[in-house]
């Protein structure tokens, strides 16, 4: 069994990469030298993003990039959306004939309004066969064993499968599907609604409001993946519903967290700065209006979102237009 290597030592990649050694397959994960591969070799630990969660034997540091990729053929990538095309441009010369690529990564690409799979077929052709990680989870809780369960997608059933297989063990349950442009749809868009149920939390709105935003986030997701090719009932499963409620729901959403931070008067650069890592709401909610529009897909509340964070537009001013828009039939 060769080893799946993980590229991308933050939380998230460092989470994935304990679960996929979790079940005695050989695993690799490699960091940039920020992250101190080198130190997380020694210690068995990465203290720094993932704290109290030890590697597993299977787990082995690779700090030499071109080594980590020509040590196994499956490569998972976990690096923020706005980076994967320069990551994979900088692997493409390295991957074997049998080179198989997935990723975490979540979000529309900024420059292009293009879904990660679009990137990656562009970067690499269609040849290579490619899947996506996605679904409700947070890093800390996959760290510490607790239960589990995430979409594996791919138009290849068959690495699908063997993704699935592999990182399945325990109380953590991969589920396969098809539907790869729903699946990335749906980490994309409910980053940004989780932005909007933080402000609403952060401004005392209560449970209603949030499930109000929560209910409403998933109509106009689906109402987007719809128009761009995504089958409906994708969204009702883990990568779409799934993922949408624990975002909007939990403080461990950096998203929440941030939106709660602009309610309670921070300046954007200020709640980014204080939250210490990337909050990818911020870039998905400019990609996202942009999509939006060029498709003619009605999404109030990101729009909203987008114009508090790149049109300097004040919190009452957009909650004033959401209480006061006109009434419309549900569905």
């Amino acid at each position: 069994m060769r080893p799946i290597v993980v590229l991308g030592a933050g939380s998230w990649g460092t989470a994935l990469a304990i679960q996929f050694a979790r079940g005695g397959g050989p695993t690799v994960l490699w960091g940039r030298a920020e992250d101190e591969p080198e130190l997380l070799a020694r210690t068995r630990r990465n203290e720094r993003y993932l704290p109290g969660a030890e590697f597993p034997a299977a787990l082995s540091i690779e700090p030499d990039l071109r080594k980590a990729v020509g040590s196994g053929e499956d490569l998972v990538l976990v690096v923020p959306s706005g980076v994967l095309r320069a990551m994979l441009q900088q692997l493409k010369p390295m991957l074997g004939p049998h080179a198989r690529i997935a990723w975490a990564s979540k979000g529309f690409e900024l420059a292009t309004g293009k879904l990660p799979h679009q990137v990656a077929q562009e970067v690499l052709g269609s040849s290579v066969p490619i899947a996506v990680l996605s679904g409700p989870t947070f890093a800390r809780e996959v760290g510490q064993g607790l239960p589990t369960a995430i979409a594996v997608a791919s138009p290849d059933q068959g690495f699908a499968l063997e993704l699935a297989e592999r990182i399945s063990s325990g109380g953590f349950r991969a589920y396969t599907q098809s539907d790869i442009v729903g699946v990335e749809i749906g980490g994309a868009v409910k980053n940004v609604i989780a932005i909007a149920a933080g402000v609403s939390d952060g401004l005392g709105y209560g449970s209603n409001s949030r499930v109000f935003l929560i209910t409403r986030g998933l109509a106009e997701l689906v109402r987007l993946g719809v128009a761009l090719g995504a089958k409906r009932e994708t969204f009702m499963g883990l990568a779409g519903l799934g993922d949408l409620v624990l975002t909007c729901t939990d403080d461990q959403s950096r998203n929440r967290r941030f939106g709660r931070a602009l309610a309670n008067g921070k300046p954007v650069g200020q709640a980014i700065a204080e939250i210490g890592q990337v909050v990818e709401g911020y870039h998905a909610a400019k990609a996202v209006h942009a999509v939006a529009i060029k498709h003619g897909v009605d999404m109030p509340i990101c729009r909203h979102v987008y114009e508090v964070l790149h049109e300097a537009v004040p919190i009452g001013q957009v909650v004033e237009a959401m209480l006061q828009r006109v009434v419309t039939p549900e569905n």
